[in-house]
């Protein structure tokens, strides 16, 4: 299989040293924000940027624009002194990426080893792209809707404003680029499962 481990390098070891980079962070964040006064790792910002609802001109003016150029002015709302429900909403924001992002590395991680010491035209590693590209299609979306779901709840926290009722469609956004590669690797799966069974077939003739 020299040949496989050749075509999947430089990535390999990518792949490889930025999940051991990732959780080796990760851990050490963890610890420091124990063990280290003014660390706050990981508890995310309790503030909600409302994109949706800018306004412009008024008398407020921190930007001075040039004849014919407006200033729009977004709200952006934060927790002076945040309580314990706005800080677990503000990580609930954040945590759900750092969980895709880790367990998508980890099983490219999975898929490339088995690659190199299997071969790419195998059932395994067309079962291992399967689970990578349903994470990324499915996970994605899971992420982007907790993020959204999560800040409207923390601007209702933090306004009485009608507005903060449906936030999080607002907040909400389309993950594509997640979504088309999740839907490209389920494809991609599919050509290598029948590149393995052609292998297969082969293998039993001669």
């Amino acid at each position: 299989m020299s040949e496989d481990r050749k075509l999947l390098e430089p990535l390999t070891s990518i792949v490889s040293i930025a999940l051991r980079i990732l959780l080796g962070a990760l851990v050490a964040g963890f610890f420091l924000n124990l063990f280290v006064d003014g660390v706050f790792w990981g508890r995310g910002d309790t503030c909600v940027t409302m994109d949706w609802s800018g306004t412009s001109g008024g008398d407020f003016h921190p930007y001075e624009p040039l004849p014919g150029a407006g200033v729009d002015y977004t709200p952006r709302l934060c927790a002076e002194e945040p309580t314990t429900w706005q800080r677990v909403l503000s990580v609930a924001r954040t945590a759900p990426t750092t969980v895709l992002l880790v367990g998508g590395l980890y099983l490219l991680d999975r898929l490339l080893r088995l690659a190199v010491r299997e071969g790419v035209h195998t059932r395994g590693a067309a079962a291992r792209l399967r689970v990578l590209g349903w994470w990324l299609l499915l996970g994605s979306l899971v992420v982007e809707t907790a993020a959204s779901v999560a800040g409207g709840l923390l601007l209702g926290t933090l306004t009485d404003d009608e507005v903060a009722d449906a936030a999080w469609a607002q907040l909400w956004s389309a993950p594509y680029l997640a979504v088309l590669t999740g839907l490209g690797l389920l494809t991609f799966a599919r050509i290598v499962g029948a590149s393995a069974l052609l292998r297969d077939e082969l293998d039993a003739v001669v």
